[in-house]
């Protein structure tokens, strides 16, 4: 499908991959993990077309197709949320051309027996078919399940994207690309801006999907979910694994500790022949041997070893004064932004040591909360926050706060106390900050360098409170492992506003659901959550989200209709009534047999992989009979229930 080969890219005569060469295969499903800076979203941009290495080929065939989604992009805001979307339709629009184009040209040869005509007739044929498959698809109604997978409502569909954040911006970008059956998908950190929700749609959706795609992401569990081969770029070279992430992970130690031994006995070989060739350099009868032995350190090719080890590196936070029993004490809190309500009677009591987690749909209000819990914004009702409690706040702009003139090693040196200040380099490495780095002023440091700077400043403060909103959309895999090992060792209290589940897998024991204007309070971790929630079904809080239709004409009552009409009216309603409850209980049956595989693919005890394909039938199978279901509660309360 793809073929890269003996691929170059150098910056400023530095290199940063060479001789990498891989094949992307039809219907493979990739992720592409390094080190922040390793070349990872350089590689996508060459797959992509849109760069040009400096050296080797990216080869595929001309009618190829492939979508990128980069991490940023400039998006306009001329159009609405709908007709924003409906672009990635453009194509069959430009199929038709094509098509009506080939048509007139076979029409106008005559050399029947010729190659170059049966190529044609091929491209026709081709061409026709994949426009036939279009044809049979309903577009509008796959737009619309998209932008509700997506996280969109049925009411953003013909608002202007100007009204939206960034964030949903791009969902809109992300939504185009979906819809647009190209054979290959390039993902750059698609879930930075989704919430869990849409995230879990997204995975089902790309798990299904027929096409290949290749993903970065620094979620772990996302790319765990879909992918079953592992490219790793590392010190300019690629390691492929033909396995998932957490699969790769374990490969992967294994062969670091051989690349360490590797290159333990080679420093060994080296000092030994360095110090033969000092001990006798100047003695004519060893003159043979030393010549011998230069040569061959100058043949050798020096092994290096992928990345420093930090698994035993752990970021403790400093001790601080104990707070008193409940640091946050809600009552009745309202939010208001002019005649829109975020929340209200939100009610909750968070206790000391507690660990928690801020969940749902992004708009639901999670970062307005944390803002009225700072008090930087006006509310309603009643926050108390406990007797010396000291907050540690990282906002989703806590980066932009830095002091561009300070260096990285100065930015830390500032805040560092007691024995932690003996090993700010150790935790600047761990946080990608190693040798040069650390001498860089940040005001030249990328925005993931700078969330990553201000995420280790914050946390070396004495705080016994952290509320850390999105705390890892930067971070790669080994930063956020250290990230969270240092929240689960600390004592204090800690809010947590996240869509990384494996992030927040086993670190928090309470999870508040936002949305509807609400705020739920669901005991236990996350998947615990998650597991409520499929169980309650999300198609079903979908229907109770819709807004209400027109009250329709009323109907004649039973008094005043005659014997045979009554009769004819209780048999219809009978029949509606036992239509309903039919629908009802098959939508309990597939919910049941839905949860129970997805509780399965939790678990990761997968030995059959059909079970994929099972889980998208029953996902058709259940909105099918929503859709049926909706239509017979219709027909029973036109009739008179």
């Amino acid at each position: 499908m793809i073929s890269v080969q003996s691929l170059k890219v150098e910056f400023s005569a530095r290199p940063l991959f060479d001789g990498v060469s891989f094949v992307i295969n039809d219907n493979d499903k990739i992720a592409l993990v390094g080190r922040n800076g390793a070349g990872k979203t350089t590689l996508l941009k060459i797959l992509a077309g849109l760069q040009q290495p400096t050296g080797g080929m990216v080869g595929k065939p001309a009618e190829l197709s492939v979508g990128y989604l980069p991490q940023q992009m400039t998006l306009e805001d001329t159009r609405t949320v709908r007709d924003e979307a409906a672009i990635a339709f453009d194509h069959v629009k430009e199929l038709d051309v094509e098509i009506e184009r080939l048509g007139d040209e076979v029409a106008s040869r005559e050399d029947y027996d010729s190659d170059n005509y049966s190529r044609l007739l091929q491209r026709l044929s081709h061409l026709t078919d994949v426009r036939a498959m279009f044809q049979s698809e309903n577009h509008e109604a796959q737009l619309e399940k998209t932008l509700l997978g997506l996280g969109f409502e049925r009411s953003d569909f013909d608002r202007p994207t100007s009204e939206f954040s960034g964030g949903w911006r791009m969902r809109v970008e992300l939504a185009k690309l979906l819809l647009s059956h190209y054979d290959v998908l390039l993902l750059d950190e698609p879930t930075n801006h989704l919430d869990i929700e849409s995230i879990q749609w997204l995975e089902t959706f790309l798990k299904n999907w027929k096409g290949a795609v290749v993903i970065v992401s620094h979620d772990r569990a996302f790319i765990d979910n879909i992918t079953h081969r592992t490219i790793e770029i590392s010190l300019g070279k690629i390691y492929d694994y033909q396995v998932n992430y957490s699969e790769f992970v374990k490969l992967r130690q294994e062969r670091v500790e051989q690349q360490r031994r590797a290159y333990e006995n080679q420093q060994k070989f080296i000092h030994d022949t360095e110090e033969f060739i000092e001990r006798f350099r100047y003695k004519a009868t060893k003159a043979v041997q030393v010549q011998s032995r230069i040569k061959q350190l100058a043949k050798i090719e020096r092994i290096e070893i992928d990345q420093v080890d930090t698994s035993r590196l752990r970021l403790k936070f400093p001790p601080t004064m104990r707070s008193g029993d409940y640091p946050v004490i809600a009552e009745d809190v309202r939010k208001d932004y002019g005649p829109l309500n975020v929340f209200s009677d939100v009610t909750f009591t968070i206790r000391r040591g507690e660990k928690v987690a801020f969940v749902g749909r992004n708009g639901a209000g999670k970062t307005t909360l944390v803002k009225c819990i700072m008090g930087e914004i006006p509310f309603e009702g009643s926050l108390k926050i406990g007797h010396q409690v000291k907050i540690g706040y990282f906002a989703q702009n806590e980066a932009q706060l830095l002091d561009g003139e300070l260096t990285v090693f100065d930015t830390i040196d500032r805040v560092a106390t007691g024995d932690i200040r003996t090993r700010i380099n150790d935790l600047l490495g761990a946080f990608m900050f190693g040798g040069e780095a650390a001498d860089k002023k940040v005001k030249v440091l990328s925005g993931g360098e700078k969330a990553r700077l201000a995420m280790l400043r914050m946390l070396l403060q004495p705080v016994n409170f952290l509320i850390l909103d999105e705390p890892t959309n930067h971070l790669d895999m080994v930063t956020k492992d250290i990230l969270k090992d240092a929240i689960r060792d600390f004592d204090g209290t800690v809010i947590v506003v996240s869509h990384d589940r494996e992030f927040l897998d086993g670190l928090v024991e309470k999870v508040y659901e936002f949305g509807n204007h609400r705020v739920r309070e669901h005991l236990g971790g996350i998947y615990d959550f998650l597991q409520a929630r499929q169980l309650t079904s999300l198609q079903q809080l979908e229907v109770r989200q819709r807004e209400p239709e027109a009250p329709k004409p009323a109907e004649p009552t039973a008094a005043r209709l005659s014997y045979e009409e009554k009769k004819e009216r209780d048999r219809r309603l009978r029949q509606a009534r036992k239509k309903v409850e039919q629908l009802e209980a098959e939508i309990a049956d597939l919910e049941d047999e839905i949860a129970a595989i997805e509780q399965k693919l939790a678990a990761g005890t997968i030995d059959d992989v059909t079970i994929y394909d099972r889980h998208a039938e029953l996902r058709a199978r259940l909105d099918e009979v929503m859709a049926q279901w909706e239509e017979a509660e219709k027909q029973l309360a036109t009739i008179g229930e």
